[in-house]
């Protein structure tokens, strides 16, 4: 009996504890504290603003939003709430709470004053009978409760959730692959290779696409960023809204209304890729929790934008910078507006190369009376098409067009389901890029196409060289030499009585030194202005059909190289015009000179042979110093003439060959002075043309 009474007694002492715990609850209710909450307040906490381990604690201070941030890590405590046992037991919730609380993780606003949160187990905690210290120890009733507290604990186990949030916010880099690869290897080297060529203006955007394309690369490719752009009151921000199943971004007749892009994705590990789009944690949002929703447009990334056609500067420059760097855009047009020049002339039409990444929507189909809607649907495709927006139907890649209404829903779920299948894909970073890189190829086009076959012809450098000749006065020179190995043979083979004419007659006044100085400068300033003829000449021929920068550059490689060129040329005939002395003699010429010599003493003797006759010494006979004089005097031109008839051919050879010394040394220096840095050029236009080709043909290749 006295073992029941004990018993009884705990029983009592167990009943006045829960009493004592009612009574604390009420107060608490009273004071504010919330003890407990049922499924419809856990909803709640869902579309409400929260702190996460990936968002900023400035989240807590938007009073008017009603989403969650981004990235929160609260789902522990979201989870703890949902699954709580009924009011009737509240001490086993109080410790399962207790247990599951993960260090690390996010607490809600109100969670200091929660009787879930550890700070508040003691005050929670059944009252202990007096005499006892701690928890119950003995006693049925007390093995009881803590077998219960167990039960109730053990499925709120927290273990596998920090595995699957760091599974979840272990983002995978984004991987280029086959052409799209090969496509931005050559566009880093074509822009690598125009630097000193080509203005930084000119390569900007090529550049701006390569830097652009890497650090999209580096971040998440289970993500896609998807801009949601219109003009005002095209009803953006309530397609946003109905997109996310919750008011997210603000709506309303004042304009603009939206002030700052708003980001919402439906998967962890996108924290990197939104601050890229420079949007603060305080505008990062979570959508409704819908198990659906989120299985079907996992990883999308949806950005509210403000108006394009805002009156305020600074929002038309935040659109223009995040379309830059999101995977894709949705154009939300309205049956007014859907025609906008602003639209299709600063934005459709630019990125008509951008299709495969973009969406068009025709918002507020409500609004329009039966047919209608199907009109200006048709009427909006046509005008997708005059911008050159490939349009995506029939299995044809392109721009997806659809008809809704965000105010009504109609619409929505066919939007959200393309949506679904475009994220899946996991290809619009991709696609982008390579638009882009389309984009940068288009506007390069210009200065590396070329309107035809382009080079320094054989044909070219051969008239080249032969202006250069002519300057240089190589057919002057050979002809000069010609007649110089003349001369010689002349003065070797002639008779002594024609020599000794010739030299009285060179005995004349020479010309005056003014005379000679004058005709020097004349055939100099003809001379120069050959060789300037002659590199412009050459560096039209080369820098036809050349883009401009490179016809450019062509021109000034061969203006630079035309400095010094005539002095070079000087010299050189002055080295290479021929051997210095007397130009070689033929092996015939000692056997002329001995004939010429026999006729000269004939000449003599039979003169001597007259003269003794008439002086008596010699025997009168005229016969034979006549005959004498006569082979000499008629056999000395004889033997002169027919040595100049012999000396012609090898003094033509002599000729040509000066003049082919003249001109092949002028070609060398006007080779090494001026063909070379014009070959030079093209040579570099050839790569970066083959890299541009490669850029293009890639292009095609993966359309």
């Amino acid at each position: 009996m006295g073992a029941v009474a004990e018993v009884i007694d705990l029983g009592k002492r167990g009943e006045k504890a829960e009493e004592a715990e009612r009574a604390e609850r009420a107060e608490g209710d009273d004071g504010g504290t919330a003890v407990d909450a049922d499924p419809g307040e856990a909803e709640e906490v869902e579309g409400a603003p929260m702190t996460g381990a990936e968002g900023d604690s400035e989240a807590g201070a938007e009073d008017d939003e009603t989403a969650a941030p981004i990235e929160g890590e609260a789902d522990a405590s979201s989870r703890a709430s949902r699954t709580s046992p009924p009011q009737g037991a509240p001490a086993p919730r109080t410790a399962a709470a207790d247990r599951t609380t993960t260090p690390g993780a996010a607490t809600p606003p109100d969670s200091a004053h929660s009787p879930d949160s550890p700070t508040s187990t003691d005050s929670s905690a059944p009252s202990a009978p007096s005499g006892s210290s701690g928890s119950w120890d003995d006693g049925l009733i007390a093995r009881r409760l803590t077998d219960a507290s167990a039960a109730l604990a053990a499925p709120l186990e927290p273990a596998p959730a920090p595995a699957r949030g760091a599974a979840a916010s272990a983002p995978v880099p984004l991987a280029y692959e086959g052409p799209l690869r090969s496509r931005l290897d050559a566009l880093r080297e074509l822009v690598g290779l125009s630097r000193t060529r080509l203005d930084g203006e000119t390569l900007a955007e090529a550049g701006r696409v390569l830097d652009e394309a890497a650090a999209r690369r580096k971040l998440s490719g289970r993500h896609t960023v998807v801009a949601i752009a219109g003009a005002t009151g095209s009803g953006k921000s309530q397609l946003f809204n109905s997109l996310a199943g919750v008011a997210i971004s603000e709506t309303g007749v004042r304009r603009p209304t939206t002030a700052s892009p708003i980001a919402c994705s439906w998967s962890d590990g996108a924290a990197a890729l939104i601050d890229r789009l420079g949007i603060p944690g305080r505008l990062r949002r979570r959508p409704l929790h819908n198990p659906e929703s989120e299985e079907q447009l996992r990883g999308l990334v949806l950005i509210d934008l403000p108006d394009h056609d805002s009156a305020a500067v600074q929002h038309r420059e935040q659109v223009d910078r995040i379309l830059e760097l999101v995977d894709a855009v949705i154009w939300v047009v309205d049956p007014e507006k859907y025609a906008d020049a602003v639209l299709h002339e600063r934005y459709l039409r630019p990125m008509a190369g951008h299709a495969e990444v973009m969406f068009v929507v025709l918002n507020q189909v409500d609004r329009l009376p039966g047919e209608a809607a199907d009109q200006v649907l048709d009427d909006l495709r046509r005008l997708l098409d005059e911008d050159g927006v490939a349009l995506g139907e029939h299995g044809e890649p392109g721009a997806t067009v659809l008809a809704l209404s965000a105010l009504t829903g109609d619409g929505v779920g066919e939007l959200r389901e393309a949506l679904g299948e475009f994220v899946a894909e996991r290809g619009a970073a991709a696609r982008r890029v390579s638009a882009d890189v389309d984009a940068a190829a288009a506007g390069l086009r210009p200065v590396y196409a070329a309107g035809r076959r382009v080079g320094l012809s054989e044909e070219a450098r051969e008239e080249f060289a032969a202006r250069l000749a002519d300057a240089v006065g190589a057919t002057a020179a050979g002809e000069a030499a010609e007649r110089a190995w003349l001369r010689n043979a002349n003065r070797a083979c002639g008779t002594p009585w024609l020599r000794l004419w010739r030299w009285y007659q060179g005995r004349g006044t020479a010309p005056t030194g003014r005379h000679l100085a004058r005709a020097q400068a004349d055939e100099e300033a003809t001379a120069r202005q050959r060789v300037e003829q002659a590199v412009r000449t050459v560096a039209d021929r080369a820098s036809a059909g050349l883009p401009v920068p490179w016809a450019q550059a062509v021109r000034e490689a061969a203006v630079r190289g035309a400095q010094g060129l005539p002095e070079a040329l000087d010299e050189l005939a002055v080295r290479a015009g021929g051997p210095s002395g007397r130009p070689p003699r033929p092996g015939w010429w000692p056997a002329a000179v001995l004939v010429q010599a026999a006729m000269t003493l004939l000449q003599i003797a039979g003169g001597l042979w007259l003269i003794g006759q008439i002086a008596g010494v010699m025997a009168p006979n005229l016969g034979v110093p006549v005959l004498l004089m006569a082979c000499g005097i008629i056999g000395g031109p004889l033997v002169e003439w027919g040595c100049r008839m012999a000396a012609r051919g090898p003094a033509r050879r002599y000729g040509q060959d000066a003049e082919r010394r003249l001109r092949e040394s002028a070609a060398s220096c006007g080779r090494a002075r001026v063909l070379d840095p014009v070959a030079s050029e093209l040579l570099r236009y050839g790569e970066v043309r083959e890299q541009y080709v490669r850029v293009v043909r890639a292009e095609a290749a993966m359309g």
